[in-house]
C-alpha cells in the first residue's frame, strides 16, 4: 500500500452514494501481469472504510426504500445494467484484460456472460414472490413469502473479477438486499466501472457500496460484523474456512465457492479429436485460472498413450502472450507470488513421481516481464500425488488411468472437492450412469466449461456451501417466511377459565 495525501488520493471507493478516497489516503498501484506495466492507482480501504460501508448498507436496508421497491422495478434496473454494460463493453473488456492479463477475446467473452447474468436476474426478479400452502382448513390462509436477507458482504476473486461480482450483485439487488462489494485487490477496475453504472442509473444511496483493498483490512470485517446478514465468498479453500469460522459467532448466512479438483473422464469410445481438443480447453483456458478447470485428466487405459501423446503435442504448440496480442492463445498468471506457487506445486508433483511431459515456467522471448507459465502436463500420476490432490490453479493437467467404469467413478470421486467434472463417451448409458455417480456440482457430457445463468452453479464437499445462478441463486439472497392466518379465530380451550 502507498501513502497519499487525502486530497490527491483517487476517489475509487463508493460508500453511501458517494465516491470517496480511503480515510487514511492509502492507495494501491495495479499492474498488468502480462508485462508488469502500471494499469492505474486506486484507493486502498481500511477497516474503518469498510465499517462506514456496512453502516451505509445497514441504514439503507432498514430504511426499506430498495426492499419495498416493486420487484419488477428492481428487475428493470438490472436489465438497464445489462444495457449499460453492452454499450460500454469495449471499455469494460479492456479494463478486465489489463487487470488480469487475460486475452482481450476472453475478457470480451466474460462481458457477454456478465450481460446475460444481469438479464437473467432482471427477468426473474418478480417471478418467485411466494406460494400458498394448503393448511387443510378453508378458514386458514397459509402462505410462504420471500423477503430479502438484508445486508450482504460480497467478496470476489481475481480470475473472473466482474463475472463473479455479477453473480452476486445481480441476485442481491433482485432480492431487495443492500451490499458491500470487496473485489480482489489485484483486479479492482471493473468493480469501479460497474458501480459507476449503478450510480448513474440512480441506485439509492447505501444500497450498493464498494471497498477496495487487501482482505485483512477491507474484507475481513464483512465476515465478523454483526450488521452484515450474509457473506458470499468465491476464492480459495483456506480463506473460505476462515470466513466461515469468522461468521459463526454472529450466525450469519454464508455462501462459499471454494474451487475444485475437477475430473475430466475420457472413455476409449469417445470422439478422439473432440475429447483431446476439449481437454486442452478444460485445463488451459484462461491459463488454467478457472475454478472448474479440468485439471485431472482420467483416461481409459486402451486409449491412454495415444491420447496423452496428442495432448502433449498440442499443448506444446500453445502460444503465450499479452492481452492484445492477436496471436496469443493463453496469457499469464496473476502475480509473481502465484507464479511461484504454481512452480512449487509442479515441482512437488514431479518429486512425488509424476513425469513432466511438457511445460514449465517462462513465456519465451519478449515476455520476460510477465508472469507466464507454459501449459504443463504431468503424466503417470497416482492418487496420492500432491499435484492430484491440491488445487494448483494454473495451466497444469495431471494424467491418471482407469480400466473399468467403476474404477473411473472411484478415481473421479477420490477428492475433497466436488465442483465440476466431465464424461467423454459415445455410450449414452455410460454417460448418464457416470454423470449421476460423480459427486460434483456440474457435470458436462461430451463438452467442457459451458454454463447457463439459469442453471445452478456450486459444489459438493469442500468446494463450498450454497449455489449461485439459477432460481436457487436468487434464494440464497432471500429468507422464507411462513404466514399463517386464521380467518375464523376461536378459543382453543387448552387452558380453560375456572
Amino acid at each position: 500500500m502507498n501513502a497519499t495525501d487525502d486530497s490527491t488520493a483517487p476517489k475509487t471507493l463508493y460508500i453511501d452514494g458517494r465516491w470517496v478516497a480511503a480515510s487514511d489516503g492509502g492507495t494501491r498501484t495495479v499492474i498488468c501481469p502480462a508485462d508488469g506495466t502500471t494499469v492505474g492507482t486506486v484507493s486502498e480501504a481500511t477497516s474503518a472504510d469498510t465499517e462506514k460501508a456496512v453502516a451505509a448498507a445497514r441504514r439503507a436496508f432498514d430504511a426499506g426504500e430498495w426492499s419495498s421497491t416493486p420487484a419488477a422495478e428492481r428487475g428493470d434496473l438490472l436489465l438497464a445494467v445489462a444495457d449499460a454494460v453492452t454499450a460500454r463493453k469495449d471499455e469494460f473488456a479492456r479494463a478486465e484484460a489489463l487487470d488480469t492479463g487475460k486475452r482481450l477475446v476472453e475478457a470480451e467473452g466474460d462481458m457477454d456472460d456478465i450481460i446475460s447474468c444481469f438479464r437473467y436476474f432482471g427477468k426473474i426478479a418478480d417471478q418467485h414472490p411466494g406460494r400458498l400452502v394448503d393448511a387443510g382448513s378453508p378458514a386458514v390462509i397459509s402462505r410462504v413469502v420471500y423477503e430479502p436477507v438484508g445486508v450482504c458482504g460480497l467478496i470476489t476473486p481475481w480470475n473472473f473479477p466482474l463475472l463473479q461480482a455479477s453473480w452476486k450483485i445481480a441476485p442481491a439487488l433482485a432480492a431487495g438486499d443492500t451490499f458491500i462489494l470487496k473485489p480482489a485487490e489485484l483486479t479492482p477496475h471493473t468493480a469501479v466501472l460497474i458501480m459507476d453504472v449503478l450510480d448513474k442509473l440512480g441506485l439509492p444511496a447505501g444500497v450498493g457500496n464498494l471497498v477496495l483493498g487487501a482482505g485483512a483490512q477491507a474484507g475481513a470485517p464483512l465476515s465478523t460484523h454483526p450488521d452484515v446478514d450474509l457473506v458470499s465468498f468465491t476464492g480459495g479453500l483456506v480463506t473460505g474456512r476462515k470466513i466461515a469460522e469468522s461468521a459463526a459467532p454472529t450466525v450469519k448466512k454464508v455462501a462459499l465457492e471454494l474451487g475444485g479438483k475437477n475430473p475430466n473422464v475420457v472413455f476409449a469410445d469417445a470422439d478422439f479429436d473432440a475429447a483431446v481438443d476439449n481437454a486442452l480447453n478444460a485445463g488451459f483456458l484462461d491459463s488454467g485460472l478457472v475454478c472448474s478447470a479440468g485439471t485431472r485428466l482420467i483416461v481409459q487405459d486402451t486409449v491412454r498413450d495415444r491420447f496423452v501423446d496428442e495432448l502433449v503435442r498440442r499443448a506444446e504448440g500453445i502460444v503465450l502472450g499479452g492481452p492484445f496480442d492477436e496471436d496469443a492463445q493463453a496469457g499469464p498468471l496473476i502475480s509473481r507470488d502465484h507464479l511461484e506457487k504454481v512452480s512449487d506445486y509442479v515441482r512437488r508433483g514431479i518429486e512425488a513421481g509424476a513425469t513432466l511431459r511438457c511445460g514449465g515456467e517462462g513465456g519465451g522471448p519478449g515476455l520476460e516481464n510477465g508472469f507466464f507459465y507454459r501449459p504443463t502436463v504431468l503424466d503417470n500420476c497416482t492418487a496420492d500425488n500432491p499435484a492430484v490432490i491440491e488445487e494448483g490453479f494454473g495451466p497444469v493437467i495431471t494424467v491418471e488411468t482407469f480400466s473399468t467404469e467403476a474404477e473411473a467413478v472411484a478415481i473421479a470421486n477420490d477428492t475433497d472437492y466436488g465442483l465440476a467434472g466431465a464424461v467423454w463417451t459415445s455410450d449414452r448409458g455410460v454417460a448418464n450412469r457416470v454423470s449421476r455417480a460423480l459427486r460434483h456440482g456440474t457435470i458436462w457430457i461430451n463438452d467442457y466449461h459451458p454454463y447457463l445463468p439459469q442453471a445452478e452453479w456450486g459444489g459438493f464437499k469442500a468446494s463450498g456451501i450454497g449455489r449461485e445462478l439459477g432460481p436457487t441463486g436468487l434464494e440464497e439472497y432471500r429468507e422464507a417466511k411462513h404466514i399463517y392466518e386464521n380467518t375464523e379465530p376461536a378459543v382453543t380451550g387448552w387452558f380453560p377459565t375456572k
